[in-house]
């Protein structure tokens, strides 16, 4: 699970939205972690427990910042100057402010920067928790519950306090209002909520909650205002045309829906001295402007519509970038390092459909999409080619198992859940052609043919192959940008190519979502990418239980051996234990092929105005523009004098 409870909301990219599971025994924490011997008090339960107080947690030994007192994060830049703007873009057309319900088209910035939890994480800490609006937390060796006493300044955005009620309230709404998928997780993991006073709130866990899972998830619990919602009647549920009031730094300015969203610096945010803050949340204003689609976005930049540019085409980037505001050094254009897992964006198909059960179809279609020739043709040799769900970590599987790995997967094997190979083949690369040409090579093409005429798929006099039922191998890949089609366009060739009756169907964002929630597709496109704790978060995305109706589980997979995999996976506790079922779960992720990889780079293409700074060494795991990047008023003004901007 994520350390956020938002449900499925995967726009973000902060380091507080990365993977997130607490351990049993927490040790060396340092300064700040007080032991509680001898016997509970009648308020922590009635059984003879050690009882740990203290202001951060991991699973996996000492936390960064051990010491409460710290002045700041490492990264930031303390003195960096508050006041200015930053704009950004984007193609979502959003008729909503609320993530937390498929209703609607959601504007994605709010949440992370109106919205905060209990807890909190960083950027160069891809293991530790914080207490963020809790002074500290509180629970037994069990980890049968968490108490976290909150702190006594925490504010909502009119002035009224934080107070343990209002987190029981959000708790309750959660169950009442939240989305199936994630209402069930939650009542999976917590029994109950108990407010114990104004400021003292304690989660109970449910027997068969996860342990290294339970801290961090009721930590990740967002702080919603009772008073708000009881005097608005807003839900969760439903589309909503303003954010949910929170604790965070921003309140919304000026709005356009669908158009533009302005998000405004609270002066009076109760966390601006915060030692987690100290150095970030700089800008005054922050906006999103919405553009039609790729095009008018980067005309827009080039005209200084928006100052902030985190480009993701490898031929803008590599052929767009020499107008006359970059030449006159307006502009600045860099590759910034990403540490952060390899992205593990690809196309997945729609496993509810019976074509695509067939997993010797599926292998054809991969076969067909040929990444040599699009990265050296198409995206300029910029990017390299994922391959596992946990690309560039030790929890990528490699090679044929270790002896680790073997130890998980031959029970399985035995008990029928998995195929005998998946003991000794090597782990599923994805499929190498000829970068000389678009068509694969014909050994690939007869290869591809091969597997489909073993699945009943026969090519007639037309070229195109059909089953028995006289159908074609009808392929919809679903896509939503115009920019995509000279990739999508090549791959649909290829298929064409092996009888496959494929076609490229474009749409606006709208449909886009509704279709993708509907199923109706073959492919779309979808990123897998995990965090670097697998835990309980993983069912949502790859059990079986969340086939039917889950926005992580795109693709419908359902799998025993999987589902088998992700229990040891959510079970292990230590460092070790965790590495070796990701490493197995990732081997038998990639041999069901259902995930068509695509492409990643490992490195932050930006372009931005040149009035913003940036410390001189990034964090691994974030690139901060709207956290920890600042206004830079001199260089402003020089651009204001050019006549720039």
């Amino acid at each position: 699970m994520t350390s956020k409870t938002t449900q499925a909301n995967p726009s973000q990219a902060k380091a507080a939205d990365r993977s997130r599971a607490i351990k049993a025994q927490i040790t060396g924490l340092g300064a700040g972690l007080l032991i509680l011997g001898g016997l509970a008090t009648a308020a922590f339960g009635a059984t003879p427990e050690t009882v740990t107080v203290t202001h951060a947690y991991s699973n996996f030994g000492t936390v960064k910042y051990a010491d409460p007192n710290f002045p700041h994060l490492d990264y930031v830049n303390a003195d960096a100057p508050k006041g200015g703007y930053i704009s950004v873009s984007s193609q979502s057309n959003f008729d909503s402010f609320n993530p937390f319900t498929r209703k609607g088209v959601p504007e994605a910035t709010a949440a992370s920067l109106m919205l905060e939890d209990i807890l909190t994480s960083t950027a160069d800490d891809p293991y530790g928790l914080y207490c963020y609006l809790c002074t500290t937390m509180e629970y037994p060796e069990s980890r049968d519950w968490v108490i976290f006493n909150l702190r006594d300044d925490v504010t909502f955005s009119d002035g009224t306090p934080l107070t343990a009620d209002d987190l029981e309230f959000g708790f309750n709404l959660i169950l009442d209002q939240g989305i199936a998928e994630y209402r069930n997780v939650v009542a999976g993991y917590i029994a109950g909520v108990e407010v114990l006073g104004p400021n003292r709130i304690k989660y109970n866990f449910t027997e068969d909650a996860p342990r290294r899972d339970v801290i961090g998830f009721a930590g990740g619990t967002n702080a919603f205002s009772r008073a708000w919602f009881e005097e608005t009647g807003a839900r969760i549920d439903e589309s909503q045309p303003v954010p949910f009031m929170g604790t965070g730094p921003y309140v919304l300015g000026d709005a356009d829906m669908g158009r533009s969203a302005t998000y405004v610096r609270n002066p009076d945010w109760w966390g601006a001295a915060h030692p987690m803050n100290v150095g970030r949340w700089n800008f005054d204003e922050i906006s999103v402007e919405v553009f039609a689609d790729a095009s008018a976005a980067m005309e827009g930049f080039k005209a200084g519509e928006y100052t902030f540019r985190n480009e993701n085409s490898s031929k803008e980037w590599a052929t767009s970038y020499d107008f006359p505001a970059v030449e006159a050094g307006y502009v600045n254009v860099a590759e910034l390092p990403d540490g952060s897992i390899g992205s593990a964006q690809g196309f997945v198909f729609n496993l509810r459909r019976e074509k695509w059960q067939d997993i010797r179809v599926r292998e054809a279609v991969n076969m067909m999409l040929n990444f040599e020739w699009a990265n050296e043709t198409l995206f300029f040799g910029l990017y390299e080619r994922p391959v596992s769900f946990w690309q560039n970590t030790d929890l990528e599987a490699k090679g044929t198992p270790t002896e680790a790995e073997l130890a998980l997967l031959r029970p399985l094997v035995e008990q029928g859940l998995l195929p005998e190979t998946i003991l000794t083949d090597e782990v599923v690369m994805a499929h190498a052609n000829d970068g000389a040409q678009n068509n694969p090579d014909r050994r690939t093409r007869r290869a591809a043919l091969a597997l489909l005429e073993e699945a009943g798929w026969i090519a007639g006099d037309d070229g195109l192959v059909r089953n028995a039922a006289g159908e074609t191998l009808e392929t919809v890949i679903l896509q939503t940008s115009p920019s995509f089609d000279r990739i999508v366009n090549p791959y649909v060739e290829n298929l064409r190519g092996i009888g496959i009756d494929a076609r490229l169907e474009r749409v606006d964002t709208a449909q886009y979502i509704e279709r993708r929630r509907a199923a109706d597709w073959d492919l779309v496109n979808h990123t897998l990418t995990q965090g670097y704790e697998p835990g309980s978060g993983l069912r949502q995305w790859f059990d079986s239980s969340t086939a039917g109706d889950s926005s992580r589980n795109l693709m419908a997979l359902q799998s025993p051996g999987v589902d088998a995999l992700l229990s040891i996976a959510i079970g292990s506790e230590t460092l070790a234990e965790v590495t070796v079922a990701a490493q197995a779960l990732d081997r038998v992720l990639r041999a069901e092929k259902f995930w068509i990889p695509q492409w990643f780079k490992d490195v932050h293409t930006v372009a931005y105005w040149d009035q913003y700074g940036f410390p001189d060494v990034l964090p691994p795991l974030a690139l901060g523009t709207l956290d920890f990047w600042w206004f830079d008023a001199e260089g402003a003004q020089a651009l204001t004098d050019a006549g720039a901007l």
